[in-house]
């Protein structure tokens, strides 16, 4: 007899506003909004208190000030928040056989099996306990058969707190809930939803397939999926080994350190574009050299969770500019992003002003539209072609490691 499938979905509550109050408890039962703290950033995240005057995250900062005069506006540190999210990770690692991090603050955990044991409610409170006692952070979770009930499950246990969905019971749980509660239910879908008089998920549920997938087609399908709380994608196992790289072999061997530089910058660059393309983000980055003798150097350096070209390109070309030290013959440059999560430009949010943000997406939306290398640094001009990257599990060859 095949197990019912027991899908826990963890997410930490406004976890940049957490990790504040861990080091500053002057912060607790305060509004506090995370950020630009210029008139033209945007808020990364913000307290409850702070959403109970209409703030949300994204929000221009200068609209967040207007709404909450007395909120405590703080920069934010990605560093901070990249170890606490480690901390977790490791309480999860070391506690289920199978988990899968979606971002910073969100995983996945397959418990399919346990309940013989010990029982999956149980276990999954015992691991939220352990996570609150060790890490200090709270942290929320819904558990049901799959992941959209769970997630949607987790959106209704906050803040602090746990829900189970038992078999059976998905569709009465979601039909009174709004369809914007819908992971895949963005703005634009949810006001095409409402103009047609749908705002419950109960209505979804009463529709015939055909008529959601007739309206807004292969999306209408899903959603008409997830409402009536069908879901069969899998927990995927969470591994930091995987990553995204390009190598670049010269036709001829060179020490031409501006076509050098600007073979770095270009592959580089054209990673970071990868990595928002597939709404991923980095906390290792990785440079690689092989001379003309076959030596290969190879150096590594974690950064805070990112996918923005000026906090990346710095760090490339400082790994770049400490490798290349022997002044022989260059034959081959590789530039690898690793430990990669789903996350956007989510944590990013709170450094970069609404200006950097806007050009990215300007940038990228030209890239997708013309071509990878529509958009480039002046440097990069001279690299006439990248090879394309691709996700892959990085093995190293034989070299000598400077790590």
């Amino acid at each position: 007899m095949k197990n019912t499938r027991a899908i826990v979905h963890m997410d930490l509550d406004t976890f940049f506003v957490s990790c504040e109050r861990l080091l500053d408890s002057k912060l607790n039962n305060k509004p506090v909004l995370i950020g630009g703290t210029s008139d033209r950033g945007v808020v990364a995240s913000c307290s409850y208190e702070a959403r109970g005057f209409g703030i949300h995250s994204a929000m221009p900062m200068r609209l967040a000030k207007q709404l909450c005069p007395e909120a405590i506006i703080l920069r934010g540190n990605s560093g901070i928040y990249s170890k606490y999210s480690n901390l977790v990770t490791d309480v999860i690692k070391d506690s289920v056989p199978l988990y899968e991090k979606t971002s910073v603050d969100e995983f996945y955990i397959d418990l399919t099996g346990t309940d013989r044991f010990f029982g999956c409610h149980q276990l999954a409170s015992e691991l939220r306990t352990r996570i609150i006692k060790e890490t200090g952070l709270p942290i929320s979770f819904g558990l049901s058969v799959n992941k959209t009930v769970s997630k949607i499950a987790t959106g209704e246990a906050k803040p602090n707190n746990q829900i189970q969905i038992i078999k059976g019971d998905e569709k009465p749980f979601l039909s009174p809930l709004s369809v914007r509660k819908i992971p895949m239910v963005g703005e634009v879908t949810y006001r095409s939803l409402c103009d047609l008089g749908i705002k419950q998920i109960k209505t979804i549920q009463k529709m015939p397939m055909e008529m959601m997938a007739k309206v807004f087609g292969k999306n209408g399908l899903g959603i008409w999926k997830k409402a009536n709380g069908i879901d069969n994608s899998p927990v995927v196992q969470y591994t930091e080994r995987k990553s995204i790289s390009t190598e670049r072999t010269f036709d001829k061997d060179t020490t031409d350190v501006k076509k050098l530089e600007g073979i770095i910058t270009a592959m580089a660059e054209n990673l970071i574009y990868q990595l928002r393309r597939g709404n991923k983000l980095t906390a290792c980055i990785t440079f690689k050299i092989r001379y003309s003798d076959f030596q290969t150097y190879i150096l590594q350096k974690k950064i805070p969770y990112s996918s923005s070209d000026h906090k990346i390109l710095p760090v490339v070309m400082e790994l770049y500019k400490r490798l290349y030290q022997r002044r022989l013959l260059v034959r081959l440059v590789g530039v690898r992003y690793s430990h990669l999560v789903e996350g956007g430009q989510q944590i990013d949010l709170f450094e970069d002003c609404d200006k950097i943000i806007n050009l990215y997406q300007a940038m990228d939306k030209m890239r997708e539209r013309y071509g990878d290398r529509a958009v480039i640094k002046a440097s990069g001009m001279g690299a006439k072609s990248i090879k394309n990257s691709s996700i892959v599990n990085y093995h190293r060859s034989r070299s000598i490691n400077v790590l």
